[in-house]
């Protein structure tokens, strides 16, 4: 199995784990917004957002800059290609379980099938 860095992984999956900074980074890929205007959407404290914004730039997924008094947040440069990679690795192993386990199906199916027919 591939290397991955345990602690990007880590990162990455406490960000993705909450809805609202799932929802933030929805929000976000449609157009860049004030952390003021995704509390507000997202009917929480200022407070409150600044920290999910910050779990969401410590993974890579959200950047900001300031403009006078204004943090603007748009979509990160993490393309989630480890993440992706690291998921495609269980699916190809859980998909080798079930089709063995269709084969297995299968071959019972047929001694079935020859026991009736004898």
């Amino acid at each position: 199995m591939a290397q991955y860095s345990s602690a990007r992984l880590d990162a990455s999956f406490a960000a993705l784990s909450d809805p609202t900074r799932r929802g933030v980074l929805e929000q976000l890929g449609r157009a860049d917004a004030s952390i003021t205007d995704l509390a507000d959407r997202f009917h929480m404290t200022l407070t409150g957002m600044k920290k999910h914004i910050s779990l969401l730039e410590k993974a890579g997924f959200v950047t900001t800059e300031k403009a006078g008094r204004v943090r603007t947040c748009r979509l990160g440069h993490e393309r989630m290609a480890e993440e992706v990679a690291w998921i495609e690795n269980y699916r190809r192993l859980w998909d080798a379980r079930f089709e063995a386990l269709d084969q297995v199906v299968a071959e019972l199916k047929q001694k079935e099938a020859d026991n009736d027919a004898g």
